[in-house]
């Protein structure tokens, strides 16, 4: 079981809101996947802006979400978008 804060991108307050949304470890993060993740977090009363589908977008793939091309992160936003109010 990987503990969130080892992961990428992902510090004591995305941490906890990701629990609290029952993503409990890295696991279960790359078992739901950014989009779905930022899905659950929004469903428990989180925000989720374009940065912070980045950084789980980053912790998913292991790497500082900078390095994740802005025509990625911006397809996920709309992926986001698309299922949502944005």
């Amino acid at each position: 079981m990987t503990a969130l804060r080892e992961l990428p991108n992902i510090g004591a307050v995305v941490a906890a809101e990701l629990a609290a949304a029952g993503i409990a470890d890295g696991e279960a993060l790359l078992a739901a996947g950014s989009v779905g993740a930022a899905l659950r977090l929004r469903a428990a009363g989180f925000e989720v802006c374009r940065s912070k589908l980045g950084g789980l977008e980053g912790a998913v793939r292991g790497v500082k979400w900078t390095i994740i091309p802005p025509e990625e992160r911006r397809a996920l936003w709309e992926e986001l978008s698309g299922l949502t109010d944005g």
